[in-house]
């Protein structure tokens, strides 16, 4: 009776377990975001120099890709993203700009908000140095050179 019970629970059971099995081993539908690359070092940059950057990304998925407004880590990192649904393998670029105004060394961050099945958020990043620029001194004249009373 117990055998009949156990093999009866058995066989109800199986296909449950199959079906769940088959669901997940399905793509499902909807936009994937990728990046080709999320984080961007500038190295050292001269004060007030050009402080863009942009990243590409491509619709992975097989629905269109929406991308809602970015948050950026301050008020000094501005970013630039399109507005339009990118559809399916469609390539696309983010513009993130940092305000070279700002003399030392940064490490700032974007966050990308989508309605990608799978990286909903991501975190784009930009590093990088601000230095004052060198300041150029003019040649000066050799003084007393040559023109010592004791030499002739």
């Amino acid at each position: 009776m117990k055998n009949l019970i156990f093999s009866l629970l058995f066989l109800l059971t199986t296909p449950l377990f199959a079906q769940e099995a088959a669901n997940q081993a399905t793509p499902q539908n909807g936009p994937e975001i990728s990046f080709t690359e999320t984080t961007h070092d500038y190295g050292t940059m001269q004060l007030n120099a050009d402080g863009a950057f942009e990243f590409e990304f491509k619709n992975t998925g097989n629905e269109p890709l929406i991308l809602t407004q970015p948050r950026s880590s301050c008020g000094c990192t501005v970013p630039a993203w399109p507005r339009q649904p990118i559809l399916p393998g469609e390539t696309e670029k983010i513009k993130v700009t940092y305000n070279t105004g700002i003399k030392g060394r940064f490490q700032k961050t974007v966050t990308i908000a989508s309605n990608a099945l799978v990286n909903k958020n991501v975190v784009l990043t930009i590093k990088g140095e601000v230095v004052v620029p060198p300041t150029e001194a003019m040649p000066e004249k050799p003084t007393g050179v040559g023109t010592s009373p004791t030499s002739k």
